[in-house]
């Protein structure tokens, strides 16, 4: 239906063009003064404005002026209305865009053949611009079509793909058939791009886009999407049994590795499934829900398959909600911090803790950390959450010190975001002199992938906190890709190997490798390690049979609140073999 917007401030007038033009079908939108026409005309984007000259605080002609100056809205076609049909603002109006005049008062016949005329005329040059764009794609041939790095069909082609599909297949989704499309993701793409670099990213996608085509049908569309990410369209299927066959039929075909710059690169993908038309019926509203499912698998871990479902839509609600609730979160007092204790592998003593931030919410209960910290980095409250943390864990161990603890040291995450502000050095000194801690007690937690990205800037923030005598921990250490030589220059005190390496360290020989080496470099560098995790007695044997350093995890405690860890401390609690 053709939408036309009125902006007229004279009710009566309105009235009538309201008569002339909803006998006609058309859709109408009102306005009663040139501001609010202005809004209406952005947000709704009609196929026509209609509109008065002589309006209070903003007349017909800035209304126009306005407009032609908003891209969206330059080329909609304008008419005025007015009372007087001088020739200075005929021209005027004419000079700023306007497209036709009518004098009032007019016969709707007038108006109608007004109306007509320019909506004839945005008809022909919109085919006018439709038949240019195709004559160019025509000669451009295979290059609009193709993807420059992949030499992949891309999202151009892909629309086109699909609807051929669904012209060919509807009989047999009329009988109850599923046509499947799939959203394949490389996971972990921004680590492997830092790590890379964007050269020998291009030529992963072109070998990872080789290997996916040769493990397809031809008869399956393929195409790639941009970034990380490519589509699949498969021929109609009975059974979602087959759909997630193909899936693991692609990972298996992914799970070698690839030779880039004679280097071993190992990737997993994950896989998103949507069902024309049980989840939609055009191919962008399949691929977004498809999305949904990937990043659902993503969050999991990865390198799995899972169909589209509605609850992932009440997910994104939940989510939206959460971003709303967290800005309130600390002046509501719903957030906490736990504490899990480090151990000294060698005495079984608490030597000091590792401080998380927790969030109770009113309706959700105990949200996970991995959900609202990443929430927290989108919408820009990390550093006022990450500042709210240091504040309380210095106060919890300037209690713990008062009690006779004296030795414990307390470990503090905080993000590339917080350390590349140029007052946050001078922040965690004033929080240090508000509750006497000295620096030497404070040890600040960083991930692995901010060294790799910011080598120089690392090295230099961090030589800013150590002179005041913190400590600097890399977290995480071998998510990232990187090795210890690589981050040898950069003046941190301790290592903490990843859970995913200590995971079941006395059975699994590559862990167990790579664990044991780990722990021989750090210790030539002069650093301390941290193993994070520790869940079993076999874990923990192995790690103390190769001298690692410390240990947190469940097989001593979980985080706990700061009176709860109080009472560990009176009781003295040990680690024992």
């Amino acid at each position: 239906m053709v939408t036309i917007l009125v902006i007229e401030d004279d009710r009566q007038v309105q009235e009538n063009i309201k008569e002339i033009l909803e006998l006609e079908d058309f859709d109408l939108l009102l306005a009663e003064n040139g501001r609010q026409g202005i809004k209406k005309a952005k947000q709704f984007l009609p196929d026509l404005i209609v509109c008065d000259v002589m309006m209070p605080q903003m007349d017909g002609f800035e209304v126009l002026s306005s407009l032609q100056s908003i891209e969206v809205t330059s080329n909609i076609p304008f008419i005025f209305l007015t009372a007087k049909a001088d020739r200075n603002d005929l021209r005027q109006g004419m000079e700023l865009g306007a497209d036709d005049y009518l004098t009032k008062p007019f016969t709707p016949k007038e108006l109608l053949k007004a109306i007509r005329i320019r909506l004839d005329k945005k008809e022909k040059n919109a085919r006018q611009y439709t038949e240019k764009i195709k004559t160019i794609s025509e000669k451009l041939g295979r290059k609009v079509y193709l993807d420059r790095v992949t030499n992949l069909p891309n999202r151009l082609s892909l629309r086109e793909q699909f609807n051929r599909r669904v012209a060919e297949s509807q009989a047999q989704i009329t009988e109850g058939k599923i046509l499947p499309v799939l959203c394949v993701s490389l996971d972990r793409f921004n680590q492997i791009q830092i790590n890379l670099g964007y050269n020998c990213t291009d030529h992963l996608l072109k070998a990872f886009a080789e290997r996916l085509k040769n493990s397809l049908d031809s008869k399956v569309g393929l195409a790639y999407l941009g970034a990380n990410e490519f589509a699949i369209i498969l021929p109609v299927v009975e059974y979602k049994a087959s759909v997630i066959d193909l899936a693991k039929h692609i990972k298996s075909q992914l799970s070698q590795p690839f030779i880039i710059n004679k280097k071993e690169i190992f990737v997993t993908a994950s896989i998103g499934i949507s069902l024309y038309d049980k989840d939609g019926k055009d191919i962008e509203q399949l691929l977004q829900e498809a999305k949904k499912a990937t990043h659902r698998v993503q969050e999991n871990g990865g390198n799995d398959c899972e169909f589209y479902s509605w609850v992932l839509d009440v997910d994104t609600d939940r989510k939206q909600t959460l971003e709303r609730d967290l800005r309130h979160a600390i002046e509501r007092g719903e957030l906490s911090v736990h504490y899990q204790p480090q151990v000294n592998i060698n005495t079984g003593k608490i030597v000091g803790c590792e401080a998380f931030a927790r969030w109770s919410h009113p309706t959700y209960n105990m949200v996970s950390p991995d959900v609202f910290i990443s929430i927290a980095e989108e919408i820009g409250l990390i550093d006022e959450i990450g500042e709210w943390v240091l504040e309380r864990a210095c106060k919890d161990l300037k209690q713990w010190q008062a009690l006779g603890f004296t030795d414990l040291k307390i470990a503090v995450n905080i993000s590339a975001r917080q350390l590349s502000k140029a007052n946050f050095r001078q922040k965690a000194i004033n929080i240090l002199l508000a509750h006497d801690i000295l620096p030497k007690f404070l040890e600040f937690e960083l991930t692995e992938g901010y060294f790799i990205e910011n080598v120089f800037m690392a090295k230099h923030r961090i030589q800013a906190l150590k002179s005041l005598d913190i400590g600097i921990s890399i977290d995480d250490f071998g998510t990232g890709y990187s090795s210890l030589k690589s981050l040898e220059n950069i003046p941190f005190d301790s290592l903490k190997i990843d859970r995913s390496f200590i995971s079941n360290l006395d059975s699994n020989f590559s862990n167990s490798a790579m664990t044991s080496n780990l722990i021989k470099i750090a210790h030539s560098l002069g650093l301390k390690v941290v193993a994070e995790g520790v869940e079993t007695v076999g874990e923990l044997n192995f790690l103390k049979r190769h001298q690692c350093d410390e240990i947190q995890g469940f097989i001593f405690s979980p985080p706990l609140p700061a009176s709860e860890l109080t009472n560990l401390l009176r009781e003295g609690k040990c680690l024992k073999f």
